[in-house]
């Protein structure tokens, strides 16, 4: 008898388990990758620096998938594991299509920085120069710049038998370089680190004994100064020859819960040991010769595989300070998102939510409703209690110190902050020891589990009862990310979600074993059984009325068995419309399978985040917001909430939301049925979702 196969009435899910109607997990984020670099290469999507700003957030996504998702690979393929994905590849199929797809969008970025963005830069007055094209009195400033501000914090590594090879840093952008001794001749190696504590682009305006007078900004690569200024690192040493290299380490941490006593102390031990993680990409200059090369992967222990050749400038996530540059004219318009609660109640936010049920997009709504609601919470002396989650808040909380004054004024709060949040560990450490200075109650979660809900439960003595006011959210609590993120709010005094939130809370919290959550869905206990549930009632309705509609809105789509019940509820009529901006691993338009779905993905001025699933259910629709994406890690390892939207007002607000980002002609792209992408052109009216959701937000306030 097989294993794992659903069944649906009489018919058999057997056909679904082809590989050919799948994509493969790796590369549909490269994929998702390329439509990132695509805003960047067309000189029509956007604004001049905003273009740059789409270089550095290829480049920097393309850091953390090689950290994260490629290291993973290649433990596998280390290990000798040659299991196939669910579309059919083993660890070594897909390393080696991950390398020819970022090779060939590597060329693709540099094309683009350096034929098209840099040139436009400079007939806009921003250049970017080498010390050799400076003047001889250019180049004495910055030598003189070198010796007092750069010199100081660097040193030099020699390697050889006295010396052993340095340890390189994850991320570390390095000086190889190649000298003989003026007084012997013999030949020497050694590695200066480009110190990533001083500016990458180094601002010549700002450097004294340079003339800005004639409004240009003028910009030098750091590694540049310092390949310059060598010889004063090696006195009577004379420099052959430097080459740039950079690595990237495995900084995925693996953590024990079970044998760790002190999650906080394993969380820094385990953030120390990023840095040491095993190389997975090299990347060189073409000019580096095959002696360094050949050094450098037996030291580092880095296969073919894994060295990258790049022409220029390596690492280009710091691309972004350049919109730090005050050239209105060259990024998008400035908007201020309305706030609709504080136009209509002022400072009252608690009125606000017992009047209905309140429901904010940001960033076109603010996000200040949602810091005002714990600030009021933490000041009200009627609160008596504030409970909530955190999963990455930012450096500079207002949210995290709003309860630390909660905790201060007296009020009983208990917060679940997320160690776990990748690259977001060292800092919630940080507000973590801080909340519990206070007093706050912190908890860390439950083992082998993220925490990534987003939840917030208050409870307030209002006329000698008791009455629980919520938050409920499909992104983080950061006023940052909510500025550029997209995401709901729900604010609801609904007592149904507000028992299901509080036990939730219980057990995250205590040792609490609720499992009967009847609203809300929660992994890893019900959420993907209760979508498929409903996926299947939508076949049921399509049997019954002809009539099937299912719009899902997320981040990722992997799960097997959710996509498995899709293709069957494609299969009896129902019709589906996935818009999901990165990871999809399902098919649509395949003849007899898929037909009847559409999956399309909108990358734009802001970054699409919220997850909505909405269902006709025979014309009692249904609509959930949530944390959750349709992946195994989320549905099986993660404690996830998407909660439902009862106001049948707030359901057809949402609707006509992912009606009008499916209409999206300008910003979308649609997959096909082989799996690829197309950026969508058809004959309609122009739309770009995300510019008519702003202009919709200013008439709003307006109004």
């Amino acid at each position: 008898m097989l294993t794992g196969i659903e069944t649906n009435g009489k018919a058999s899910s057997l056909k679904f388990f082809n590989t050919s109607l799948y994509v493969n997990r790796e590369l549909s984020w490269i994929d998702f990758n390329q439509r990132v670099l695509e805003e960047a290469l067309n000189p029509e999507a956007h604004p001049l620096l905003e273009r740059v700003k789409f270089i550095s957030i290829f480049s920097s996504n393309l850091d953390e998938y090689f950290m994260i998702r490629v290291a993973g690979i290649e433990d596998q393929y280390e290990a000798g594991i040659q299991d196939r994905t669910i579309d059919g590849l083993t660890p070594t199929e897909q390393l080696e299509k991950i390398r020819e797809m970022v090779l060939q969008q590597l060329t693709l970025r540099n094309d683009c920085l350096y034929h098209d963005l840099l040139p436009a830069l400079q007939k806009e007055g921003i250049e970017f120069l080498r010390v050799s094209e400076l003047s001889a009195t250019g180049q004495r400033a910055l030598s003189h710049y070198f010796r007092k501000e750069i010199y100081p914090v660097l040193t030099p590594l020699a390697f050889d038998t006295g010396h052993p090879f340095p340890f390189m840093s994850n991320l570390s952008l390095n000086l190889a370089i190649e000298l003989e001794d003026e007084e012997s001749g013999s030949l020497k190696f050694a590695r200066v680190k480009v110190p990533n504590i001083l500016p990458r682009l180094l601002r010549l305006n700002d450097i004294k004994g340079f003339n800005d007078e004639d409004g240009i900004i003028r910009f030098i690569w750091l590694e540049d100064l310092i390949e310059n200024n060598l010889s004063h690192l090696f006195p009577k040493m004379t420099i052959t020859k430097s080459h740039l290299f950079r690595l990237i380490r495995d900084a995925d941490i693996e953590i024990e819960e079970d044998e760790a006593g002190d999650l906080l102390k394993t969380i820094e031990k385990g953030l120390r040991s990023r840095r040491y993680g095993k190389v997975v990409r090299l990347d060189i200059t073409p000019a580096m010769p095959q002696s360094v090369r050949k050094l450098l992967m037996k030291n580092l222990d880095v296969a073919k595989r894994n060295v990258y050749e790049i022409d220029g400038a390596l690492g280009l996530s710091c691309l972004i300070d350049l919109l730090k540059i005050e050239r209105p004219n060259l990024k998008d318009e400035p908007f201020v998102p309305s706030n609709r609660i504080e136009e209509q109640f002022g400072a009252d936010i608690f009125s606000a939510i017992r009047v209905k049920d309140q429901l904010l997009y940001h960033p076109y709504d603010s996000f200040q409703p949602v810091v005002d609601f714990i600030n009021q919470a933490a000041i009200d002396p009627d609160v008596l209690s504030i409970k909530q989650t955190l999963y990455r808040v930012g450096s500079n909380s207002p949210i995290v110190k709003a309860l630390m004054k909660a905790a201060e004024e007296g009020k009983q709060v208990a917060v679940l902050v997320e160690l776990k949040a990748r690259f977001d560990e060292e800092n919630n450490i940080v507000w973590a020891r801080a909340l519990e200075d206070v007093g706050v109650h912190v908890a860390y979660g439950l083992p082998g589990l993220k925490t990534h809900a987003k939840l917030t439960l208050v409870v307030r003595r209002e006329q000698k009862k008791l009455k629980r006011y919520l938050h409920l959210g499909t992104g983080n609590y950061n006023p940052a990310t909510g500025k550029i993120y997209t995401d709901y709010s729900l604010f609801t005094v609904n007592e149904q979600l507000a028992n299901e939130v509080a036990e939730l809370f219980n057990a995250l919290t205590g040792y609490s074993k609720h499992t009967a959550y009847k609203k809300l869905l929660v992994s890893p206990i019900n959420t993907r059984e209760r979508l498929i549930e409903m996926i299947e009632r939508e076949i049921e309705w399509c049997r019954q009325e002809g009539k099937g509609r299912i719009i899902m809105k997320m981040n990722a789509l992997v799960d097997a068995k959710t996509i498995r019940a899709l293709y069957r509820a494609s299969c009896e009529g129902v019709t589906i419309d996935l818009i999901v901006r990165g990871i999809c691993c399902l098919k649509p338009g395949i003849r007899g399978i898929s037909d009847n779905i559409r999956v399309i993905s909108v990358i734009g001025r802001f970054l699409e985040h919220s997850r909505a699933y909405y269902f006709r259910n025979g014309g009692k629709e249904e609509l959930y917001l949530g944390s959750a994406d349709i992946m195994p890690r989320n549905l099986d390892d993660r404690v996830e909430t998407l909660f439902p939207v009862f106001d049948k007002s707030l359901i057809q607000i949402v609707l006509a939301d992912l009606d009008l980002i499916l209409s999206d002609n300008m910003k979308a792209w649609q997959m096909n049925s082989d799996g690829f992408y197309l950026k969508i052109n058809n004959d309609a009216p122009k739309v770009n979702s995300q510019a008519l959701f702003l202009t919709r937000s200013v008439f709003k306030k307006i109004m």
